[in-house]
């Protein structure tokens, strides 16, 4: 809820300005295409065939705050509404953008919303047995509406969702800039060519598993992948709970289903530390398993960007492998 006001006050302070930016073109020309996370981010880079003139691409959640931490600036607010291309996940997270694209007077702006984009394909959050429930987070930083359902806004998660998502922003992009269409086609074709290469790799790892199930000591952001390839989890929290401690039941059921299914990988997300995996492997028969960390996107940097230590394809392989071990 904070966060929420947080943005409508920026939006509010700044109507003024934003109503006088319309059609206004931003520095030397370039087509500007403001995105919220990482894969968009890497996706447009890759359409447009990486370091391209002609273009400048932002990434507004740069600083490795995830999306449901993210408070939207002055500066990023001025941005999207003087944008040509703007994307964004959708989700509860991002209800602030609903205020930002109101206020600003930017008819020609193209604005792609993932979940939106991906229509009765969206999955709602799913609480699986065991799971601590957040009720302070449901209840007030959302300020969800109890008879409205909340939907998984990890739809980057997927590789299919990711081939999908990069077919409609080529799209827009080509529309965009009609002359150079043929460029950004050939540039889709050949990044969706290695994300479907890639996605008929993890169904072979998983296929070839003797394990089918994965245990998370954290909130769990992965559920769109685990579908796509027919695998069970159990996971402390949701994945978009704020909870960072386990309740002595949930700590004690995943140690049960860790024990049960004889699994010798507890995994975690990036970013968090080993506590609660921890806890369930001391608790465990064998106090041997091995806690691994699947990188959900979630905390890109913009060093991380500038230096190279990420792509989504990279990052995606990388998951791949810890997958493989963790199904042994």
């Amino acid at each position: 809820m904070k966060r929420i006001i947080a943005a409508l006050l920026l939006v509010f302070a700044f109507a003024g300005v934003l109503s006088g930016c319309a059609g206004i073109k931003k520095n030397n020309d370039k087509i500007q295409i403001v995105t919220t996370i990482f894969p968009e981010y890497d996706w447009v880079r890759e359409i447009v065939g990486g370091k391209n003139d002609r273009f400048e691409i932002t990434m507004l959640l740069d600083n490795g705050a995830d999306l449901h931490n993210y408070q939207a600036t002055a500066d990023d607010i001025v941005k999207i509404a003087t944008c040509d291309l703007f994307i964004y996940v959708g989700g509860e997270s991002d209800k602030w953008v609903n205020d930002v694209l109101k206020t600003a007077n930017n008819p020609d702006m193209v604005v792609v919303n993932l979940l939106e984009s991906l229509g009765e394909k969206v999955k709602e959050e799913e609480v699986k047995e065991g799971m601590d429930v957040d009720h302070d987070h449901d209840e007030h930083d959302h300020d969800h509406d109890e008879d409205e359902p909340e939907y998984d806004e990890h739809v980057w998660l997927s590789l299919k969702n990711a081939v999908f998502f990069c077919n409609v922003i080529s799209e827009m992009i080509r529309a965009i800039d009609p002359d150079n269409a043929e460029i950004y086609a050939a540039n889709t074709a050949a990044y969706v060519g290695k994300l479907n290469d890639l996605d008929a790799k993890y169904t072979a790892a998983v296929n070839a598993a003797t394990v089918k199930t994965l245990v998370f000591g954290d909130r769990f952001p992965f559920r769109y992948l685990v579908d796509d390839y027919g695998l069970d989890y159990y996971a402390a929290f949701v994945g978009c709970s704020a909870e960072s401690e386990a309740s002595f039941e949930t700590i004690r059921f995943l140690t049960d289903k860790v024990n049960k299914l004889g699994l010798k990988s507890i995994m975690k997300i990036e970013g968090s530390n080993n506590k609660i995996a921890e806890s369930i492997r001391d608790a465990t028969e064998s106090k041997d398993q091995t806690i691994r960390t699947l990188d959900s996107l979630q905390s890109v940097t913009i060093n991380d960007v500038k230096n190279g230590k990420k792509t989504y394809l990279g990052v995606m392989e990388s998951n791949l492998a810890v997958l493989i071990e963790a199904l042994k």
